[in-house]
């Protein structure tokens, strides 16, 4: 398990990696937001009053070892984001504030998403735009987001309802497509939590799409049905881009699958870089 800390106005927030996710100490997270000199009652007050009010969230938090002032690791109340975010709603404290209008403002822009799916597509151009990808990269993402939202409603309608299995088809797409699985793809770009395909170039989103928008194909071809059967057309359709892939490396000389990330560098820059020399000369 990975610790570590996050600062937040000065306060020291303790999370823990824990299946996958951040989980943070609710105790920190009361410190920071209210002007209690003893958190460590605040939320046992708080936590009190939500049992009380036969609130949810305190079932939601789980005890996990954190290092304590002593140095030693100790059981502590830990939530999730989801977690952190009802219990801050819940701390009547001037400095919650801005997390509730905060969350009130998204909230709404999820509904308003409901009703006019067009604003989410317009919301996730405007989030690539800010973290620095260009519109040809931001073009091709959405384009593959479209394909992969496509495959998975293909699925659900042919059999395959539990999330193992997507990610299971969504592995032998990408085995047979770029020779590894998406963990191993995520560890050859040295990438942890974050999403795989936002780390792609032009390329490998192109062959991501291929991959799967021919599992789609194959797989209403061939009324391919349950698990076995869709695992059998993930396979075709991963095995149709990865040809495709060793084809275009045989004319070029150049491996698709690349060890790049936009970690440390937008994505936009790197292109720049690409289409100007490392120098910045044409």
């Amino acid at each position: 398990m990975d610790t570590k800390l996050v600062v937040f106005k000065d306060k020291k927030i303790r999370r823990i990696l824990h299946n996958s996710e951040w989980w943070f100490s609710v105790v920190d997270v009361c410190g920071a937001l209210t002007n209690s000199p003893d958190a460590g009652s605040y939320w046992r007050k708080l936590k009190q009053r939500l049992k009380a009010e036969g609130s949810e969230v305190v079932t939601i938090c789980h005890g996990l070892k954190l290092p304590a002032p002593d140095g030693k690791m100790r059981r502590t109340d830990c939530a999730n984001t989801e977690g952190i975010f009802r219990i801050i709603q819940s701390i009547p404290s001037p400095k919650a504030e801005p997390f509730k209008r905060w969350l009130a403002k998204v909230g709404y822009e999820r509904v308003q998403e409901i009703e006019d799916p067009e604003l989410a597509t317009k919301r996730t151009r405007e989030i690539y735009q800010a973290k620095g990808y260009s519109d040809a990269w931001i073009e091709k993402r959405m384009r593959g987001i479209a394909v992969r939202d496509e495959l998975t409603k293909e699925w659900k309608n042919r059999g395959i309802a539990k999330e193992p299995e997507y990610a299971i088809l969504t592995s032998e797409i990408s085995k047979a497509a770029f020779g590894m699985t998406p963990i191993e793809y995520k560890q050859h770009k040295g990438l942890t939590r974050e999403n795989l395909r936002d780390h792609m170039t032009d390329l490998e989103l192109i062959f991501s799409m291929l991959g799967e928008a021919a599992t789609t194909e194959i797989a209403r071809k061939q009324d391919a049905q349950g698990f076995g059967e869709n695992k059998t057309a993930s396979r075709k359709g991963g095995r149709i881009a990865g040809e495709a892939r060793e084809k275009l490396q045989n004319e070029t000389g150049a491996k698709v699958v690349s060890a790049e990330n936009y970690l440390t560098e937008p994505e936009h820059r790197k292109r720049l870089k690409t289409n100007q020399g490392e120098d910045g000369t044409p």
